[in-house]
């Protein structure tokens, strides 16, 4: 039995369910130390709570995402990024040194989270880096828009910061274009998708599908409530109906039992949710941010795969989501070639394990 610590995101529940899939298996066989925060935080808590065998949770502080007047706002999230490296990454470093020392820890897995990797490459303990953000820096984004491309080129500083130095490194996407000349030894998977999902049979009981962030504005509601079939909200909490809107907490079993019995997925572009909807094929119109590069290049990656389409949250009018709901057959067929077939959780665990089998120390 190794002892693997590992590290997240806390912003989102994407980073937690890519986590929350390999803690599930590595824990049969390992011991397993994870430090997270916010919306992370809170979902793992609940899966593995105090006293859940071989499984630590310790919370640390994270970087937030910043929004004004219901809308991200670049420039304070990247001034927050900036104050947290510089008030909070430090000490925080400390503590890691000293808690890994404490744990023993044999190897380390980070999730787009930087202390982690610094704290690792001092004490020289090997690190894989599994994350959804590394294809800003690896991939070959030349498909993309002009903007977006070099919204990436802007973006990569950030990852290569948050964890340079890792022993291997893998990029979890629903998408695969080449990779970059010189990124050749990054190892590409499919989404980290959750047994519950894997194990689900796709059916279709006539509703859709909904998951959107908290800061959505109320005139995407409306298109939605307009667009003639039931649609089962997660993400907002509980409230009173709107039209054809009811609205759910988030229950994790419910969740997966609803994506796999929808009819098609209007939401958020998060890369782990648009993995799920594919993998049990189903027809998404995503809603990317304006102010959010990474979603609008999932957004334009998945068009470009032919299993969907976007518009933008702050726009999208009951007539974009009635000619989705009109067009559904002619996501079909490429959705055919990517059911059942998504999911890059066994060569993660490979990885995972051929490192232990291997261990190779951190750079400094």
């Amino acid at each position: 039995m190794a002892k693997i610590a590992i590290s997240l995101c806390g912003e989102g529940r994407g980073h937690a369910t890519r986590i929350c899939t390999l803690v599930e298996r590595l824990k049969r066989e390992h011991e397993i130390l994870i430090f997270t925060s916010g919306d992370a935080l809170v979902f793992l808590a609940e899966r593995f709570p105090k006293g859940t065998e071989r499984v630590h949770l310790a919370e640390i502080p994270g970087i937030v995402f910043q929004y004004t007047g219901g809308r991200l706002d670049v420039a304070k999230s990247i001034a927050a990024g900036l104050d947290y490296q510089a008030r909070q990454l430090g000490p925080l470093v400390d503590r890691l040194l000293r808690e890994l020392e404490a744990f023993g820890a044999d190897l380390a897995v980070a999730d787009f989270e930087p202390a982690l990797p610094r704290a690792c490459a001092r004490q020289r303990i090997p690190l894989v880096s599994v994350d959804h953000q590394h294809f800003l820096l690896s991939y070959d984004l030349s498909s993309l828009p002009w903007a977006l491309q070099w919204n990436a080129w802007f973006m990569s500083h950030a990852v290569w910061m948050y964890s340079a130095g890792a022993t291997d490194t893998v990029v979890s996407a629903f998408f695969r274009p080449p990779l970059k000349r010189g990124w050749e030894h990054v190892i590409q998977v499919g989404p980290l998708l959750r047994q519950a999902i894997t194990q689900a049979v796709p059916s279709d009981h006539g509703f859709i599908l909904s998951y959107l962030r908290r800061h959505t504005p109320f005139s995407t509601l409306a298109s939605l409530a307009d667009c003639g079939l039931p649609v089962r909200v997660y993400g907002l909490g509980s409230r009173d109906p709107i039209g054809s809107l009811s609205f759910h907490p988030i229950d994790e079993r419910q969740f997966v039992e609803d994506l796999a019995s929808c009819r098609g997925l209007i939401a958020a572009a998060g890369n782990q949710l648009i993995g799920e909807a594919l993998h049990l094929g189903k027809p998404l119109l995503v809603l990317p941010e304006q102010a959010h590069a990474e979603q609008l290049m999932n957004s334009h990656f998945l068009a470009g795969m032919g299993c969907g389409e976007f518009r933008l949250l702050e726009t999208v009018t009951p007539q974009d989501v009635q000619a989705f709901l009109g067009g559904l057959d002619r996501f079909r067929s490429a959705l055919t070639g990517v059911c059942g077939k998504m999911d890059g959780t066994p060569d993660v665990l490979a990885v995972i394990e051929r490192r232990l089998r291997q261990p190779v120390a951190a750079p400094t």
